[in-house]
């Protein structure tokens, strides 16, 4: 595994080979373009890569998977068209596991549960609501969470996915009265001063599809007064 790098642009790179780039996502990045024109994360890794292999031309990427835009953390992208579909079948055979880590200020009804809901989104209000029962153009979504730490006002939870859902996270901690601090858009009351919701994509380990070796990836947390009380 390749050590953190720093460079011009505050890319953090957690691991890198020919093959794949894992990055640690800031508040506030997109990962794909969108219609706000804002320089997304792909680009970012681009010129990165660009510069420090002093590639010419155009540089190939491709996005894996994608983080909301207030959350933090692992993001990977395939460096080679080669290992993308490789990529994207280890995500769809739920091959890779990601870890997250999530701050709420309610106390969850239980120190551990699995959550079961079906999500159906909305693309006008970009949000997507949890039913407890199956309803029109619905999907099903299943995690799994269990209380790490109490801090002084929130609760430090560890949540695990068996689905990968739209905002899916964010949504059915909401729907058990437990909506991400920052959160607004599910209930959160008040948003953080940087406009980032306490959301991170903490670790990722997966099977390297050309190596075949183990690969687990941890990312440092962001750098703010709730987060560093949970090393404490």
């Amino acid at each position: 595994m390749s050590k953190t790098l720093s460079n011009k642009s505050n890319l953090q790179v957690l691991y890198e080979d020919n093959h794949i780039i894992v990055v640690n996502k800031r508040a506030g990045d997109i990962v794909q373009g969108d219609k706000t024109g804002d320089k997304p994360l792909s680009d970012v890794v681009k010129d990165y890569i660009k510069a420090k292999y002093n590639k010419p031309g155009n540089v190939y990427l491709g996005t894996v998977h994608r983080l909301d835009r207030p959350t933090t953390g692992l993001v990977i992208f395939a460096k080679t068209s080669k290992v993308l579909p490789r990529l994207n079948k280890l995500f769809l055979s739920k091959a890779i596991h990601k870890t997250y880590w999530a701050i709420v200020k309610k106390q969850p009804p239980k120190p551990e549960d699995t959550l079961v809901h079906w999500l159906k989104k909305d693309s006008k209000s970009n949000k997507s609501k949890a039913y407890f029962n199956e309803v029109s153009n619905s999907k099903k979504a299943i995690l799994h969470y269990k209380i790490i730490t109490k801090l002084d006002n929130y609760y430090l939870l560890e949540v695990n996915l068996e689905t990968g859902r739209h905002h899916q996270i964010r949504a059915q901690l909401s729907t058990i009265g437990c909506p991400i601090k920052g959160d607004l858009k599910y209930g959160f009351n008040r948003s953080n001063k940087d406009a980032s919701i306490h959301l991170h994509a903490k670790q990722i380990e997966f099977i390297h599809p050309v190596k075949k070796e183990p690969v687990s990836v941890n990312a440092p947390l962001p750098n703010d007064t709730i987060w560093n009380a949970c090393l404490i």
